[in-house]
């Protein structure tokens, strides 16, 4: 029987190869992604899913911008929501055709994560969402109190993207899970909330990352792997370089140490090998990064770059 091993899908799992997500798209790279994810179960592996979300909340946002002369703009958290319900349905549909006839039990929780609203990300958004635009555009989305910033392709909205402080829903999850669910809990990082003076909770206008929501989660229900599921098979040293090298079994104070001397865009897989370091850190008993189609092999200790706290057993 294997561990529970917890999913974080990426978006080439979300979308067709070249980024598209039109909902015929979508239908087909969920359908092989939990093709992927079935073959777990079926080894023994309690599983648990959580995905990313850029393209899908980009089309909303674009629907926003479109049709505001006619229906008010939703705000970030709401798209957010929207998508953990429209994703998590594919994912739970997808899910049952693959293990079909299989008896399975599949659930997708809408999930919030606790952010702090003193966090400094909050005065300093970077994170870009959405289309490109021209500065016309971008220009007059500022006036409406939005972010902008120029890119080399044109104009794009930031964000904040604060920490995750904590997956305020891992307890529902863990209650489907001890029930027999496979769950699919906190998408596109969670609904980034705040806790008032008077503690009640509201949504912000912010996205978690999704890895680091992700590894928050894990150590919530107690899995004994992180999987970071991406379009490439190991994380590498020296990536663009005649020296590049994959990486494979690490420590994690070998993998700071790769950290440090900034072998890792942010932009790309900085925020995947962060959340495997955190994880692990944390008591987690290993933390792979790797494509979508090794990650069987990989939780086999086959391929993939696999973080231990200490030397691989």
């Amino acid at each position: 029987m294997g561990g529970r091993v917890l999913i974080a899908l990426g978006g080439n799992a979300m979308t067709a190869p070249d980024g598209s997500a039109s909902p015929a798209d979508q239908h087909r790279a969920i359908g092989r992604a939990m093709e992927h994810v079935a073959s777990l179960i079926r080894a023994g592996h309690e599983v648990v899913l959580t995905h990313g979300n850029g393209p899908q909340v980009g089309n909303i946002l674009l629907k926003n911008q479109l049709a505001a002369h006619v229906v008010p703009p939703v705000p970030l958290d709401w798209c957010v929501a929207q998508t953990q319900g429209t994703l998590g349905t594919l994912m739970m549909n997808a899910l049952e055709r693959a293990l079909a006839p299989e008896p399975v039990r599949v659930a997708a929780v809408v999930t919030r994560t606790l952010v702090d609203a003193d966090d400094p990300a909050f005065q300093d958004p970077v994170k870009p969402i959405g289309q490109y635009f021209g500065e016309d555009e971008a220009r007059r989305s500022e006036r409406q109190g939005q972010t902008w910033r120029r890119f080399e392709r044109g104009w794009r909205r930031v964000v904040p993207s604060p920490a995750p402080v904590e997956i305020l829903d891992a307890s529902a999850a863990i209650v489907l899970m001890e029930a027999g669910y496979t769950v699919v809990a906190a998408g596109g990082g969670g609904v980034p909330v705040v806790r008032g003076a008077d503690g009640a909770l509201e949504g912000v206008e912010a996205v978690v990352d999704k890895d680091l929501a992700a590894a928050a989660l894990a150590r919530a229900v107690q899995a004994t792997d992180l999987v970071i599921a991406t379009d490439v098979p190991n994380a590498v040293a020296g990536f663009g370089t005649p020296g590049a090298r994959p990486i494979e079994a690490v420590t994690v104070a070998e993998l700071r140490a790769l950290q440090a001397a900034g072998h890792f865009a942010s932009g790309s897989m900085g925020p995947k090998v962060e959340a495997a370091l955190r994880f692990a850190e944390d008591g987690g008993e290993r933390a792979v990064i790797t494509s979508l189609e090794h990650i069987g092999e990989a939780l086999s200790g086959n391929i993939g770059t696999r973080v231990f706290r200490g030397v691989e057993n």
